[in-house]
């Protein structure tokens, strides 16, 4: 199955990943971030760590990059979103954890909105059941139109997720339409 039911294991391997980023990034400035849905307890997910390296400025991003490129990976550009740069692992230097565990790794500045729309919808699905509930029953959905393929539901996500994310988030369309109904429970899961 594509989408997998939530698994602990995926703090604990964000926790690796970041460890090996950081020995690489002795005395640069920056931050690390778990995003997607991996990062949201008890949602179904794609078992692949996504992952947010912040720094402030260009420069900073000139030596995250160096240092990223010396520890496998290799700069796969935007990929058609500003001001987000994508890194791959390159299949020459080897790691025992940065190859074996399935990531996304993206390098950001600070004022970058694709870190924002990250980390805000990380955090609304982290606040609200009712939307986290919501998005999963797309995913799951969206995996069984796909046929369970992976490339034909990352296809399937990006013509269909984005609205679901902007009105969660509370970005207004074209209709004024904004953020989707809170949850009211009183026990709201708070990390």
């Amino acid at each position: 199955m594509l989408i997998k039911e939530y698994n602990t294991l995926w703090i604990k391997q964000f926790k690796d990943i970041k460890f090996e980023l950081q020995s690489a990034l002795i005395g640069l400035e920056y931050t690390i971030e778990h995003i997607g849905s991996t990062s949201v307890p008890n949602l179904a997910s794609k078992a692949i760590i996504d992952i947010d390296i912040i720094h402030q400025s260009n420069s900073e991003f000139g030596m995250i990059k160096s240092r990223l490129l010396e520890i496998g990976y290799f700069h796969n550009g935007n990929q058609g979103i500003e001001e987000r740069e994508v890194f791959k692992r390159n299949g020459i230097i080897k790691n025992s954890i940065l190859d074996n565990v399935a990531h996304h790794l993206y390098v950001c500045p600070i004022h970058s909105l694709a870190l924002k729309r990250h980390i805000l919808f990380r955090d609304a699905l982290r606040n609200n059941k009712f939307a986290k509930k919501e998005y999963q029953k797309i995913k799951y959905e969206l995996a069984r139109k796909a046929n369970q393929n992976r490339k034909v539901y990352a296809e399937l996500k990006e013509q269909n997720v984005n609205n679901f994310i902007d009105k969660l988030i509370g970005i207004k369309n074209k209709n004024n339409e904004c953020a989707m109904p809170h949850d009211k429970s009183p026990n709201k899961n708070k990390l």
